[in-house]
């Protein structure tokens, strides 16, 4: 399949996809499920997670295993916090850049230089950091300090001082709100698109343009360039890597900072959200978005679609209580459309070979689909509203939903987690 091809089976999935959110929005009467709102909270909500999905990206194609960015993007919130409010945003961008840079260095030490396990060093970065933040915060905030006097206290910074930047993409956003407009009159499709345009331009944080040029840049620096095939190449065989003069461990080193410093950058943007350093504000995103880079088999597309993914469902959740039903129907819908795919593969008469060669497994997972279809169908007719509980854990479930299908195709680098030893023979 060539590459022109692909780019169209992706527009047109991303139209069938826009289709069938405009069908069960008709359907179910829940607007707010292509609002500009829950896409403009989706947008918010899926940018740390990215940045994050990022950071594990870069040090997991090297060979590494980042589960500390979580540690690593509390780092970033704490040192955003404290340089915001003295220095103001640039500042701030400076600092939580340094902060998680400083996590992932503290990693690349422990599994790199030490060889330490990778997972038992990620899981001391995510205790660490939130202790070291508690730490500095009980010694730089306590009361009688400039910072207290500010409006700190042991568990938040003063707010930033200054003004981040929050445009409005040109053109779109502009003169009259058309698509604000055209978004009330609730047409099939069109408003649909209309209200997710509008929630995706206007009012945007600087640092949502930042994060979504990152993507195509990453794509660029590891799959167009030779310091990306070096990193790549250590991540797969780090001893055949070595054999062709590639310094491994330099290398190794690189990755995981700029790891660190994406997961810290993910923290920054939670403090430019609520304008200050709020502890245990990160909310367990460095998970999802390890998570989301899971979902995306270590590639950036990927990985910006698992996090969109997230942010939706989470954003939807902020906005909806009763339109997180709707996912009921959505996924009944998506059922029904998987298997009248697979049925028209598997009755094709063009293919009698393949037809013959069918065994009970295909017949099973269609019958598993079709009574799952049935059962979210049956929920969406019979459920008004979830309770609240249900509803606050519905990103956090769908994360566990998505890895467990995701799974089946994944392949991660072949060296991912080895410890590796200049010289050695593996």
């Amino acid at each position: 399949m060539t590459r022109f091809t692909k780019y169209h089976l992706v527009l047109v999935g991303v139209a069938a996809l826009l289709l069938v959110m405009s069908l069960v929005r008709v359907v179910s009467g829940q607007n707010d499920i292509t609002s500009s709102g829950t896409f403009s909270a989706a947008l918010l909500l899926a940018v740390p997670i990215g940045l994050a999905g990022l950071g594990g990206l870069w040090a997991e194609r090297a060979g590494v295993v980042n589960i500390g960015l979580e540690g690593m993007m509390v780092l970033g919130t704490w040192f955003a916090g404290w340089a915001g409010y003295q220095w103001g945003p640039l500042a701030a961008l400076i600092a939580g850049l340094l902060g998680g840079a400083l996590g992932g260095l503290i990693h690349a030490v422990a599994t790199v230089t030490f060889g330490v396990d990778h997972i038992i060093s990620g899981v001391a970065i995510n205790l660490l950091g939130p202790g070291v933040t508690r730490f500095l915060s009980e010694v730089l905030y306590k009361e009688g300090t400039p910072a207290a006097d500010a409006g700190a206290g042991i568990t938040t910074s003063p707010a930033i001082t200054g003004r981040t930047w929050q445009p409005s993409l040109p053109l779109l956003s502009d003169g009259p709100d058309l698509l604000g407009k055209l978004e009330n009159t609730h047409w099939f499709l069109l408003s649909d698109v209309a209200g997710i345009v509008r929630g995706l331009t206007h009012n945007v944080n600087i640092l949502v343009v930042l994060a979504v040029l990152l993507l195509p840049l990453t794509f660029f620096v590891l799959w167009r360039t030779a310091f990306g095939l070096r990193l790549r190449s250590v991540g797969e065989n780090p001893w055949a890597a070595e054999s062709l003069g590639v310094n491994v461990y330099l290398t190794k080193y690189i990755a995981v900072v700029i790891s660190g410093a994406f997961a810290g950058l993910g923290g920054v943007f939670l403090v430019f959200v609520s304008t200050k350093y709020v502890e245990g504000q990160t909310g367990g995103r460095g998970f999802i978005g390890l998570a989301a880079m899971i979902f995306g088999n270590w590639r950036p597309g990927g990985l910006a679609a698992g996090a969109s993914l997230f942010g939706y469902a989470d954003g939807l959740q902020l906005r909806s209580a009763g339109a997180v039903t709707s996912f009921f129907l959505f996924g009944a819908v998506l059922l029904l459309a998987y298997l009248v795919i697979r049925a028209r593969r598997m009755l094709s008469p063009t293919q009698p070979a393949e037809l013959a060669a069918r065994t009970g497994k295909d017949y099973t997972i269609m019958a598993a689909a079709a009574a799952g279809m049935v059962v979210l169908f049956w929920l969406w007719l019979t459920v008004d509203q979830l309770p609240n509980e249900f509803v606050f854990i519905t990103p956090h479930v769908l994360t566990l939903l998505v890895l467990l299908v995701a799974s089946q195709r994944l392949r991660m680098p072949k060296a991912d987690g080895v410890r590796y030893r200049r010289g050695e023979q593996h």
